[in-house]
């Protein structure tokens, strides 16, 4: 499978929030930008600035919220601001400060790179790797080239998950061959010793005590789970004053209607109440197959 690379400039400023997997990228030539295909058309800012979102990593959220389910929330905020710093340093920033509202000053403001993109999700978001300057494009911007597994270990991406900074996150864009490789990265973070970032901490398999809001979000005491498990928790806590436990959530899930396979070639299957297991007693949440065995089919 082939992938577009458009070349251009990563850029951090005017309040920009980035964070472990998403920041703002300019391409040199603004109308490559109409090449990239998906499920919704890349629409730039004024400058020519669009949202990439980095294909197959899934970083905790410093900064979350779905419109109609309450307020913007984060996860514990450690490894989601060490994550997004890592991932700004990664494309050549040399200084990186981040602010309380998460918002970030960086010198530079703008360092050279270039993305590979399968397409955009439903948002608008341009999904790709992401590489910097450093890093001979292997073609011409506006062209496509085949990625190998040397190439994609050039990637920030893989940085992010072989630092044990983020988890990986699979959908259809990303080849076979190229999830294994990020897989291979995150179980050899995961299985050091000790667990290498926030796998030291990772609640989501072996369970997580939830009690309120406050079990996912508070820094000191909150739990650390999958970023997608978070936020589709996040959006059912704050559905309403009268949602206090975890009663209602596999319901929650079910009717969301999310779908995903088991790799490496298991059957379509709906509703992300399949994966996760509550506890009897309503208090314990876990998702016992990790997120480098399934591929999602919603972005």
């Amino acid at each position: 499978m082939s992938m577009l690379l458009i070349r251009g400039s990563f850029r951090v400023d005017g309040g920009a929030e980035p964070d472990g997997d998403t920041l703002p990228f300019i391409p040199d030539d603004v109308t490559d930008w109409k090449l990239v295909g998906g499920r919704a058309p890349v629409v730039p800012k004024a400058d020519g600035r669009a949202a990439v979102r980095l294909e197959g990593v899934d970083a905790l959220e410093t900064h979350y919220r779905k419109p109609g389910y309450g307020k913007e929330r984060h996860q514990p905020r450690k490894f989601g601001r060490q994550a997004a710093d890592a991932l700004l340093r990664h494309l050549g920033f040399t200084s990186v400060d981040r602010h309380d509202d998460e918002t970030v000053t960086t010198v530079p403001v703008q360092v050279p790179g270039f993305i590979l993109t399968s397409g955009a999700d439903a948002y608008g978001r341009c999904i790709a790797l992401a590489f910097d300057g450093s890093v001979r494009p292997p073609v011409y911007s506006g062209y496509e080239v085949s990625v190998d597994e040397d190439l994609l270990k050039r990637s920030a991406n893989y940085r992010l998950i072989k630092d044990g900074l983020a988890y990986p996150m699979f959908y259809p864009g990303l080849p076979a061959y190229l999830r294994d490789v990020l897989r291979e990265a995150a179980r050899e973070a995961s299985g050091s010793v000790p667990p290498k970032g926030l796998w030291d901490v990772d609640k989501t398999i072996d369970g997580a005590l939830i009690s309120d809001i406050g079990s996912i979000t508070d820094d000191a005491t909150g739990v650390v789970i999958l970023p997608k498990l978070f936020r589709r928790l996040k959006d059912y806590l704050d559905s309403g004053a009268a949602v206090t436990s975890l009663a209602g959530f596999s319901a929650y899930l079910a009717g969301a209607a999310d779908e995903y396979r088991f790799l490496p070639d298991g059957k379509t299957q709906t509703g992300l109440h399949r994966l996760i297991e509550i506890s009897e007693d309503g208090k314990i949440l876990r998702m016992p197959r990790p997120s480098d065995q399934i591929l999602f089919l919603d972005k």
